[in-house]
């Protein structure tokens, strides 16, 4: 009787390997846009919440904002419209030239604590879609990433510039304190 209910315990587990064995020995090349889709570009800061925001606000202000939240940390766009960029970039390869494209960002803002330090981390996430031709409308491609990151790189930027800017004015108000 033991072994009965051993074997009933054991077969759906057996049956589940069975099933997923043969997918873990397939080709990479299947579940590559997975792992692409997956990695969306980010970065944590060691600054705090409110200067990280405002930096990310100073880079996002050229872009049509849709919603600014603060409190839920999230900035999205508009869709942007960006069918010459799409077409100049694959007028270079071989794939016809689209119809329309356009794009929507989103990006996270989110507090944390490294060691007693309040750090924060970004995360920019772009959502391109391209039309080929009206039968088959609206279709998600994947991005190149390179937007995601300039974002990325611009508030890192913004986020030196104010720490230097504010080490600078210390020390001005330390000079001006000592000469009174």
């Amino acid at each position: 009787m033991n072994l009965k209910k051993y074997l009933r315990s054991i077969l759906p587990v057996a049956a589940i390997i069975l099933i997923i064995a043969p997918a873990g020995c397939s080709s990479y090349e299947q579940f590559r846009y997975i792992t692409e889709e997956f990695e969306i570009p980010n970065k944590v800061f060691r600054h705090d919440y409110n200067q990280t925001w405002l930096a990310v606000l100073q880079v996002m202000k050229k872009y049509n904002l849709e919603l600014t939240n603060q409190e839920a940390g999230v900035i999205k766009t508009r869709w942007e419209d960006n069918t010459l960029e799409i077409n100049f970039a694959d007028s270079f390869g071989s794939s016809d030239s689209v119809k329309a494209a356009r794009f929507k960002l989103i990006v996270n803002v989110v507090k944390g604590f490294r060691t007693n330090k309040e750090v924060t981390k970004v995360t920019v996430y772009r959502r391109q879609m391209i039309e080929q031709d009206f039968l088959q409308g609206w279709k998600v491609i994947p991005t190149d990433g390179i937007l995601e990151k300039t974002i990325i790189y611009r508030i890192e930027r913004n986020l030196k510039i104010a720490a230097r800017l504010k080490k600078i004015e210390e020390q001005k108000a330390k000079e001006l304190e000592a000469n009174f």
